[in-house]
């Protein structure tokens, strides 16, 4: 639903330029055509440090008091059929000097929660070091293990920091038992780095010199089927923040076998949206994953592109900049759609995350995006309409930093048969307080 939140009174704001944001903004649902939309409910963690399930409205169905890093699904076919589980982080400990909020450092454990709120599974003592140090992914598996991303820190010879807060990759069985790992610092070879930019890698003072933010299982696509080895199903696809680049790994070898990035060409925000053309560079990227079957566009490589800051070198900041969703063709290597602000005739800073965020394809073709440092959900149609739109309204500390905020880090679609039975929803109309503005330039 459509709610004022006031920041500061009416009486005390300050003139519109004083601030980036608007000292006063909607929060809830401010936009939403059922017949364009898809309709879903949509989980997230929000800056609260709770996990939230939403319905069309904005209404709150459910809660969990523990936070995902991010809050992640599981397929009831893979629980016996039980509905509402969700993977979560269970308890925190002092991250020592080099924990942040977007490492797994303070991540003591993390666990299975069913609909009420019960833990049913939970993995952390059993961890190498005794704690799970769990970020930004973890995954239920097919044959019912779990795929957790997590931190080890460590010396790795040749650089410049004493300790790196390295990622590592591990398949959990029920049991507890880690059956599979995988460490970056062993392929650093394989990232693609010129040796220019390796010298840069060693000597860099951040100790989390890749930053992996997501990890995803490749799953059945048509490359495979083709005879494409490189996507073969069980293979993990990641990327790396820092570093500019998106690979899969072969899951019987370790080896990467497939990446996009580091050195792309320069892209050039005032340059033709012509489509398909060769991917040009992405910064700071989040959430890559191949498109499932069954959904449009599947086995395409859907991604949030932040443009924010990273690489080695670093790539600088844009004065006029915004984020973009991208469709690739992981094959030939080329955009086959995208969304930026432009695509909702907006200028480009109208949309924009430097840091966290997703983009998630729907059965309808439209696509949920989390523009995740302002906390702000929407639906887009393939031609760039807004036709869903939620601000959330949970406040808490900002990544870093003291100052409120209501960040999100991952907003996931959630199915109405995921859900217990008899669980409530609302799909009423909410018009927008001004005319939606007309798509102009995105396609598929």
């Amino acid at each position: 639903m459509l709610n004022l939140k006031p920041v500061l009174p009416l009486l005390l704001l300050f003139s519109a330029g004083a601030f980036a944001a608007p000292s006063v903004y909607p929060t809830g649902v401010t936009r939403y055509d059922p017949a364009k939309a898809f309709n879903q409910y949509v989980i997230f963690s929000g800056a609260d440090k709770k996990t939230h399930l939403i319905d069309m409205n904005g209404n709150e169905v459910k809660t969990w008091p523990q936070a995902g890093f991010p809050s992640a699904i599981i397929d009831p076919q893979l629980v016996g059929g039980a509905r509402g589980r969700v993977l979560l982080q269970l308890s925190e400990k002092d991250p020592g000097k080099l924990g942040s909020a977007g490492n797994g450092l303070g991540n003591q454990s993390v666990g299975e929660l069913d609909w009420d709120g019960k833990v049913v599974w939970q993995w952390g003592d059993q961890a190498p070091g005794g704690a799970a140090q769990q970020h930004h992914d973890q995954r239920r598996l097919s044959n019912g293990n779990t795929l957790v991303l997590a931190n080890k820190v460590h010396a790795v010879a040749g650089f410049k920091v004493p300790q790196v807060i390295d990622d590592v990759i591990y398949e959990v069985s029920p049991q507890g038992e880690v059956k599979w790992q995988w460490l970056a610092s062993e392929h650093l070879k394989e990232f693609g780095f010129t040796p220019e930019q390796l010298k840069l890698v060693r000597a860099t003072k951040d100790p989390d010199y890749l930053h992996i933010n997501n990890l995803s299982v490749v799953g059945p696509n048509k490359w495979f089927d083709a005879g494409d080895k490189r996507f073969a199903p069980d293979n993990l696809l990641f990327d790396s923040r820092n570093a500019n680049f998106i690979a899969i790994i072969d899951k019987q070898s370790g080896k990467v076998v497939w990446r996009l990035g580091p050195n792309l060409p320069t892209l050039n925000p005032r340059a033709p949206a012509t489509l398909p053309r060769p991917v040009d560079q992405f910064v700071g990227q989040h959430d890559a994953h191949i498109i499932p079957v069954g959904l449009p566009g599947a086995g395409s490589l859907l991604v949030f592109d932040n443009q924010g800051t990273a690489g080695y070198p670093s790539v600088p900041l844009g004065l006029i900049s915004g984020s973009r969703v991208l469709e690739i063709d992981p094959v030939t290597q080329q955009i086959v759609w995208q969304y930026s602000a432009a695509s909702s005739r907006q200028p480009g800073w109208a949309f924009y995350s430097s840091f966290i965020s997703s983009a998630r394809r729907l059965p309808n073709g439209n696509t949920l995006i989390d523009e995740g440092m302002n906390g702000r959900f929407f639906q887009v149609t393939a031609s760039g309409e807004n036709v869903w739109e939620y601000v959330s309204p949970f406040l808490g500390k900002a990544p870093g930093s003291d100052a409120i905020s209501n960040w999100v880090y991952r907003a996931l679609p959630v199915s109405y048969d995921w859900v217990p039975q008899g669980t409530p929803r609302s799909e009423t109309a909410v018009i927008a307080p001004t005319a939606a503005l007309q798509p102009t330039n995105a396609s598929r």
